[in-house]
């Protein structure tokens, strides 16, 4: 059997490809696989660098590595090299945790939607105007997380207590749209000519607990 050189850091070639005895030719893949295997071997590598204990303790031998790489490569199918990769960079950037596939399936599809991560977006909605639903939004997800968190929440509390909260029904709400659900684009509201009646310091402490208590904060 031919030796080969650093065999754990190339996608191996797909079950089934050979060399053929009558020919000087490799049977390989469509250029959109090739591309998706370098990409693949990128986003190995990426995660290798950024989680590099817990990469070589989860790929600890050659053949778990290309295991590994071939059940990546046709669980991300779905996805193209620059969505991949993009998928790598945004799990190195929100996680300290070397991702499953499943996590990775998620990360990709938050490139593919357009959504922001989830501290981008809690900064989004935090620094929204009123009315909220007005506002320009990188997407509908923003809103309808900022919504649901209440934006009174948000708007009175510290990021220590307000971001977890607003990140649970952000992830909820992603974990919808990339299931195939679609959001209703925020319903713009027209200006009131008279602004709203600012509440007094007790209604603003009673309000306050109010969410507090349903947020078991």
């Amino acid at each position: 059997m031919a030796s080969q050189k650093n065999p754990g850091t190339q996608v191996t070639s797909e079950p089934g490809t050979h060399r053929s005895g009558t020919s000087s030719q490799t049977q390989t893949g469509s250029p959109e696989l090739e591309a998706r295997k370098r990409a693949l071997n990128e986003v190995f590598g990426l995660l290798k660098l950024s989680y590099h204990n817990q990469f070589n303790s989860a790929f600890q031998d050659v053949q778990t590595l290309n295991h590994a790489k071939r059940l990546w490569l046709e669980s991300l199918a779905g996805f193209s090299p620059e969505q991949m990769v993009a998928g790598a960079k945004r799990a190195i950037k929100q996680s300290e945790y070397l991702p499953t596939i499943h996590k990775m399936l998620q990360f990709c599809a938050e490139g593919e939607h357009g959504l922001p991560d989830p501290r981008a977006a809690y900064r989004e909605a935090c620094n929204a105007p009123s009315p909220k639903a007005n506002n320009k939004w990188s997407h509908p997800a923003v809103y309808h997380a900022g919504r649901a968190s209440d934006w009174f929440f948000l708007a009175n509390n510290p990021e220590s207590s307000a971001y977890p909260v607003f990140a649970s029904h952000y992830k909820k709400i992603c974990e919808k749209l990339m299931a195939g659900e679609s959001l209703p684009a925020p319903q713009q509201v027209q200006l009131e000519h008279q602004p709203a009646k600012p509440l007094s310091k007790a209604e603003n402490a009673k309000k306050l607990a109010e969410l507090r208590a349903q947020f078991k904060i």
